[in-house]
């Protein structure tokens, strides 16, 4: 499984405003904590894309001890580091058949 720490604040005009150690760029917020969680996952994902558009290497997780956080499938986990893989060595992520 997949899972991302995430820092949840108060925000001023009620629910939570929601961040991640190992994606900043990431931000969102909620009513109340689970639907701030929610929230949490779709901005991941918005930034995983992000970040795959741009060519970028989407960002490990870093260890949760007793953090509150979000998981995702295993199978979003060997997709990330697939396409971490392939860009590593320089293949072009768009086309997998291709060298370059």
């Amino acid at each position: 499984m997949l899972i991302y720490p995430v820092i949840l604040d108060p925000a001023e005009e009620g629910g939570f405003v929601v961040t991640f150690p190992d994606v900043p760029e990431a931000i969102t917020q909620g009513d109340n904590k689970k639907d701030a969680l929610m929230m949490a996952q779709d901005a991941l994902v918005t930034m995983f894309d992000a970040y795959m558009q741009d060519r970028q290497t989407i960002p490990e997780a870093s260890p949760v001890y007793g953090q509150t956080c979000v998981s995702f499938p295993v199978i979003l986990a060997g997709k990330i580091a697939l396409y971490n893989a392939m860009l590593a060595v320089g293949m072009n992520t768009d086309d997998p058949k291709s060298g370059s």
